[in-house]
């Protein structure tokens, strides 16, 4: 199927749940976000431009006051913990790991209260309680953790209620995940074919209307090629008028 087709495959979906009563959440996620760059700044100008809540996952080893002065006077724009320092700790051969069970327990919680206190402290007018583990993997002893630190929520990759996603809720922490990522991260890494990108989100909303839940996008704003900002601005233009579709601020998801 081509490009303009799938596009029109997801419009109809939305005319469809719009004639039932339905609807669905969508929220953004970025990750890696630590200073201000020229991709940020578009990113910041696109989603602004559109009117789409950002959530973005900054790492706190690494960020400091301009950061901040960037993100002042800016709209529905989130700030939530990116782990520590991104660092990779897993041993050789296994996937990369920050929030693992290869340091001690305590060494990770400490890392995670700091980078708690450090990003409420920087951001206060942005700030979520909010967890994106690098590399959307965590151990679920670290996890355990998590409220008595101030967590409210996790975030990861994947549908929340099957896989490996569901072995990590624990009571009064709310998975809020990531469930499309527009990077090939195996191939080109630059952006996905779109029509596959788009077929994945028509699968998610079949999922939301079968079962709830949101429609979360993944991005990468410092590894952004043309195609991921022209793909951006599409989705934004066909979903963000329809009233079968919502883009949220990620607050508005927790607690719900």
């Amino acid at each position: 199927m081509k490009t303009e087709a799938i596009w029109q495959a997801l419009i109809d979906r939305l005319d469809q749940m719009q004639e039932t009563g339905q609807s669905a959440d969508f929220w953004l996620r970025d990750d890696d976000a630590v200073e201000p760059t020229a991709a940020l700044h578009r990113l910041l100008d696109l989603t602004e431009r559109f009117s789409v809540p950002l959530t973005l996952a900054v790492i706190p080893a690494h960020t400091d006051e301009r950061l901040e002065r960037c993100l002042a006077g800016r709209r529905d724009v989130s700030v939530a913990v990116h782990g520590w320092s991104h660092e990779n700790h897993a041993l050789a051969g296994e996937k990369r790991q920050e929030l693992g069970s290869h340091r001690p327990g305590g060494t990770v919680s400490d890392e995670l209260r700091a980078g708690y206190a450090r990003l409420e402290a920087l951001f206060p007018a942005f700030f979520v309680p909010l967890l994106v583990p690098p590399w959307n993997r965590i151990d679920a002893e670290v996890i355990s953790g998590l409220g008595a630190i101030g967590f409210g929520a996790l975030s990861v990759f994947g549908p929340e209620r099957s896989g490996k996603a569901a072995t990590l809720l624990r009571p009064g922490l709310q998975i809020i995940n990531t469930h499309v990522d527009v990077i090939d991260w195996r191939g080109t890494r630059g952006c996905r074919d779109h029509a596959q990108i788009v077929r994945d989100i028509l699968a998610r909303l079949e999922q939301v209307v079968n079962g709830g839940g949101s429609v979360g996008i993944l991005t990468h704003h410092l590894v952004h090629d043309e195609n991921v900002w022209a793909f951006l601005s599409k989705l934004f233009e066909v979903t963000v008028t329809h009233p079968a579709s919502c883009w949220r601020k990620v607050s508005d998801l927790i607690g719900r």
